[in-house]
């Protein structure tokens, strides 16, 4: 064999396996932009470690809605609010199923399943879900407002200790997450966590749990759209450690709750009234999806929206919002008596608007987890078929300037004078069919906390300059490529506003929340 017979031989070999390699699981959209890419990895590069910021640049020159080829999975990006609304919403039949990824679906979720948010959709999925957002609507989260009482009372009660009645400055963090936690954990298995915040079970669940959160990113797995790169074990590794440690203390909590069933000791909890009921149609799998859901998503966003709305308040311009709140509050509630009064009635329009901005302004997932439509949908005369997996730039969605006007300015008043029921107020639930099932519950925590919180404090600047938080939503994150916001680390004051006041709403607190 001649040396240019050898050499087009190899040529036509490498061509052939990058065209293998190169190929997507969806043919080109036509009439749908497409940003240019290169070979096997597609657009991967260019998107680089922040998929929300760079997607939106692109919107600017390609429009709301493009299509990009990551590895070779082909994927639709939608990047303002109304293309949001019009594939999500007025389409949320088309677009109800999941993806499946390799990280998440084949190595961390080989044991216990997936949460109910991360599921294809199928008949299990949907009995999960009914059963989930039975458990979550607004007739139920009033039911769960003990709890709320009882876990944002041990976090401000611990801060209050830990900063010396106002003296120290305090990072909010572990608080929060442990008031996340617990509520979450106390609604699915009628278990709490009783140790302070540095408590070893404690900090072991907001761990893993956070590093499984990241092995669902869209934008942390490039094995998930280049299959090549599976063949190297050490992403492999480290999902199943996590898979597995996060076994241990699932399996634990669900045996506890076992036993205390048994023993008849157990508290009212959704997988209580499961395991208990006769009829239920839920089998053992799909109970443990339901768990690990609960566990997972009390983490994903309650946590970082009530830790960045505290170091908002902190900064100047949150001085004059808390100023105006605490205002509103008494205005209410000329009393005194918030504290106990906003776990039963929602009556503070301007804390109910500073709650919504908070989850606009910090969008604690940038990117949503993706969806697959099940069937072709239109976009502005391009088809795109069934089987097509979609991301939702919430992050550009809820900064769209063609919708909020100065997004990138934090302002409660834009939510004023928007009546309950007029539509989506942002995206930070998701949106449609397959958006956040406790979000109703989300709602009721974040506005509590918030209520309790100013009455209690007022939120001052760290006395060290090193230690102020970033106000800019994603140079917040101290994990670009994570699922959900990673909050930096940053320390603020807590000033009493009045000492006696806020020691006899602790003590009825606990009075309240004794048997619980």
């Amino acid at each position: 064999m001649t040396v240019p017979v050898v050499a087009f031989a190899l040529i036509s070999a490498i061509y052939f396996v990058i065209r293998y390699l190169n190929r997507t699981d969806v043919p080109k959209i036509k009439g749908l932009p497409e940003i240019p890419g290169v070979p096997i990895f597609g657009n991967l590069l260019q998107l680089g470690s922040n998929h929300a910021k760079v997607a939106q640049k692109w919107a600017k020159q390609y429009g709301p809605v493009f299509q990009v080829r990551m590895g070779n999975r082909r994927i639709i990006f939608a990047n303002s609010f109304d293309s949001v609304k019009h594939l999500w919403i007025t389409n949320q039949s088309a677009l109800i199923s999941r993806p499946t990824l390799h990280t998440f679906h084949t190595v961390v979720s080989s044991s216990q399943g997936y949460t109910i948010g991360t599921s294809p959709w199928d008949e299990s999925c949907k009995q999960r879900r009914k059963a989930a957002a039975t458990a979550l609507n607004r007739p139920a989260t009033q039911s769960y407002m003990p709890i709320i009482d009882l876990e944002s009372n041990v976090s401000i009660k611990e801060l209050l200790q830990d900063s010396n009645y106002g003296q120290v400055d305090i990072d909010p963090n572990p608080y929060f997450q442990r008031f996340a936690l617990n509520t979450s954990l106390t609604l699915n298995y009628g278990i709490r966590i009783d140790g302070d915040k540095d408590d070893e079970l404690l900090r072991e669940i907001v761990h893993v749990e956070r590093e499984v959160s990241n092995f669902r990113s869209t934008s942390n797995n490039w094995q998930d759209y280049i299959p090549l790169l599976r063949l190297w074990p050490s992403r492999n590794n480290a999902a199943a450690e996590y898979r597995v440690r996060r076994d241990i203390y699932l399996t634990k909590l669900l045996d506890m709750l076992k036993e205390r069933i048994a023993d008849g000791t157990d508290k009212p909890c959704i997988t209580g009234n499961v395991l208990k009921d006769p009829e239920a149609k839920l089998n053992e799998a799909e109970i443990k999806s339901i768990c690990l859901t609960m566990v997972s998503a009390g983490l994903d966003t309650v946590p970082g929206n009530l830790i960045m709305g505290i170091a908002y308040l902190s900064s100047p311009h949150g001085q004059e919002i808390q100023k105006r709140a605490h205002a509103e509050i008494l205005s209410v509630y000329p009393n005194n008596d918030a504290w106990e009064k906003c776990l039963h009635e929602e009556k503070v329009p301007y804390i109910t608007a500073l709650v919504k901005e908070i989850l606009r302004f910090w969008t604690v997932i940038p990117i949503c987890l993706p969806r697959v439509s099940v069937k072709p949908m239109e976009w502005n005369g391009a088809t795109i078929p069934a089987g097509t997996t979609f991301y939702m730039n919430a992050y550009a969605a809820d900064y769209d300037d063609t919708h909020f006007k100065d997004p990138y300015s934090f302002v409660p008043e834009r939510y004023l004078h928007v009546p309950d029921g007029a539509g989506t107020p942002h995206y930070a639930y998701g949106a449609g069919s397959r958006m956040c099932a406790g979000s109703h519950l989300a709602n009721r925590e974040l506005y509590t906390a918030f209520v309790r919180l100013i009455s209690a404090f007022e939120i001052v600047p760290p006395k060290r300059g090193e230690d102020r938080p970033i106000l800019d939503c994603l140079e917040a994150n101290a994990i670009p490529t994570s699922l959900t916001m990673e909050p930096k680390k940053f320390k603020c004051g807590f000033r009493v506003r009045d000492r006696a006041a806020l020691e006899k709403w602790i003590a009825e607190s606990d009075e309240r929340t004794k048997d619980l």
